[in-house]
């Protein structure tokens, strides 16, 4: 054993698992119009990460929005590293932010690490804020 190796998991976290899945929301009942992809977008640029001051939609870290016909939606996201120290709790936000929408049922979250996040992924104004040019 290294005597000078310094364990990091406190400080970044604990890495977490591809396929990693977030669960929220209810089945939609009969008769309810399924929530539009743009509902959907504005709920998730509700959420952002702690450590920068952009919302995960802008981020690029949202890889698909996969929405069914009776109001059920998955989304497929990633996170800027994978021992990210919201890693486990991100999903579970977006799972929630989406499933408040109006016209969503149940909402799945899926963690990929492939491809993995880089900043070409982040919008212009996202690249703006941030001052990544």
């Amino acid at each position: 054993m290294n005597p000078y190796a310094v364990d990091l998991e406190p400080f970044f976290g604990k890495p977490v698992d591809e396929g990693t899945t977030a669960y929220a929301g209810a089945p939609l009942a009969p008769g309810v119009a399924a929530a539009s992809e743009e509902a959907i977008i504005e709920a998730l640029r509700t959420v952002h990460d702690p450590e920068i001051p952009v919302n995960i939609y802008e981020l690029g870290l949202i890889y698909a929005i996969d929405r069914q016909k009776d109001g059920n939606v998955h989304i497929m996201m990633t996170l800027t590293a994978p021992a990210c120290p919201v890693a486990g709790e991100m999903p579970v936000q977006v799972a929630n932010a989406v499933a408040a929408v109006e016209g969503v049922g149940e909402v799945e979250v899926e963690l990929t690490w492939e491809p993995p996040w880089t900043t070409d992924r982040m919008s212009e104004d996202a690249k703006l804020a941030l001052d990544i040019g």
